[in-house]
């Protein structure tokens, strides 16, 4: 059996995604903590717009709102931007509240 992240991207590209504005502090076991920017979220995964020398399978651990720390591996890589797969898909409910906390403003949400 192989070791390290099963990523699968299969149909989740079509995922509902929310554009955000939102800084994190990822950890990284090897470089420590990463500043990454969060431009958009969906209940699968997220992309970053400032992406720093990150290759895909590389795991970080991030802090969101309501969700709390979550883990998330690369799953692909077009400078700057990265894309990454949560280690599990979001609850719903959760993913409502957690984007009613990071875009304020209804007209950004997308209709659920």
């Amino acid at each position: 059996m192989g070791v390290g992240a099963q990523l699968s991207v299969t149909d989740m590209r079509r995922a509902a995604r929310h554009p955000v504005d939102h800084p994190v502090i990822a950890e990284h076991a090897q470089r420590g903590d990463i500043k990454l920017h969060i431009s958009n979220l969906s209940a699968h995964g997220f992309m970053v717009d400032d992406g720093v020398d990150l290759v895909r399978g590389d795991r970080v651990i991030i802090r969101l709102p309501v969700i709390g720390r979550i883990e998330a591996y690369v799953i692909w890589t077009r400078e700057p931007r990265i894309g990454f797969q949560f280690e599990r898909i979001l609850r719903v409910d959760d993913f409502v509240e957690m984007i009613d906390t990071l875009q304020p403003n209804p007209r950004l949400r997308k209709n659920r």
